[in-house]
């Protein structure tokens, strides 16, 4: 049972390095980086949380299949896995598909760029060589010069039926986004129908201070199509944001990582871990 905590997109680019070194002095295990359109780059943050560390693993979770070519995408992890091994666990996800489209990169099969890149990916960083003429992957005897001794988990960030039995059949883990409670792991285990080497990683909010922002429940709801009032977190007073995280293990998650609401993002971390 793994936890990890994550760098909010909403925080200042230049607070990470002082975050991380924070967080690599507590018994967190991992520390996530975020890449959405407009925040910042999953890569270079990943880069940055690595070197300024010593022991903590670093997620990306995640870089967006239609905006990262695979041979690129697979050059940057296995320089980070080559220069920092066994610390990099790899997120690769559809994107959003409104923000694909306002960048031009919305592909006609998002499910078939996801299957493609991922396999792709993992492919090159175990030293093969790719030739893959795919609906939207075309690769033709590429392979890195300097593949990392020990590749870097890859995994699928996605929520939808038909993607998470995606990420179980060709990665090796799969990440949740922020809502998902313990009563739907079950069902999304099955869903992903992968064998316990397949790394189970739901991200959820924290916050144990003052009443949530309105405004963040509607839009998460809106994105997992479910209601504000559904959308499951770890809050209230310390005690109570431990106990639903102890639920999301309970219920399946091999990681789980809190995502801290405010300005503050450290102090609730603290707190929580005390009541762990």
């Amino acid at each position: 049972m793994r936890l990890g905590v994550m760098f909010d997109r909403g925080l200042p680019p230049e607070q990470l390095i002082p975050f991380a070194r924070a967080l690599d002095e507590t018994s967190v295990a991992d520390l996530w980086v975020v890449e959405d359109l407009g925040w910042t780059g999953g890569i270079s943050s990943a880069a940055t949380a690595l070197a300024v560390t010593s022991r903590l693993r670093v997620g990306i979770g995640i870089t967006p299949a239609p905006l990262r070519n695979p041979m690129l995408l697979a050059m940057e992890l296995a320089n980070l896995a080559r220069v920092h091994p066994g610390r990099l666990a790899a997120g690769i996800g559809h994107g959003v598909q409104d923000w694909m489209r306002q960048v031009g990169a919305a592909p006609p099969s998002p499910l078939a760029l996801l299957e493609e890149t991922i396999t792709s990916v993992r492919a090159l960083l175990r030293g093969e060589t790719v030739t893959l003429h795919g609906r939207s992957v075309h690769l033709d005897g590429v392979s890195l010069v300097h593949p990392p001794a020990e590749p870097p988990p890859v995994l699928g960030g996605v929520k939808s039926p038909r993607s998470l039995a995606l990420s179980g059949r060709v990665a090796q883990g799969t990440i949740l986004p922020e809502g998902v409670g313990p009563a739907q792991l079950p069902g999304i285990l099955d869903q992903i129908g992968a064998g316990d080497d397949h790394e189970l990683v739901v991200f959820t909010y924290l916050h144990t201070g003052a009443e949530v922002p309105r405004q963040m429940l509607e839009w998460q709801a809106e994105f997992l199509g479910i209601s504000p009032d559904d959308v499951v977190m770890a809050a209230g007073t310390p005690e109570e944001a431990a106990a639903q995280v102890k639920s999301l293990w309970a219920a399946g998650a091999d990681t789980v990582v809190l995502r801290p609401i405010g300005s503050d993002p450290l102090s609730p971390v603290t707190r929580l871990l005390s009541a762990l």
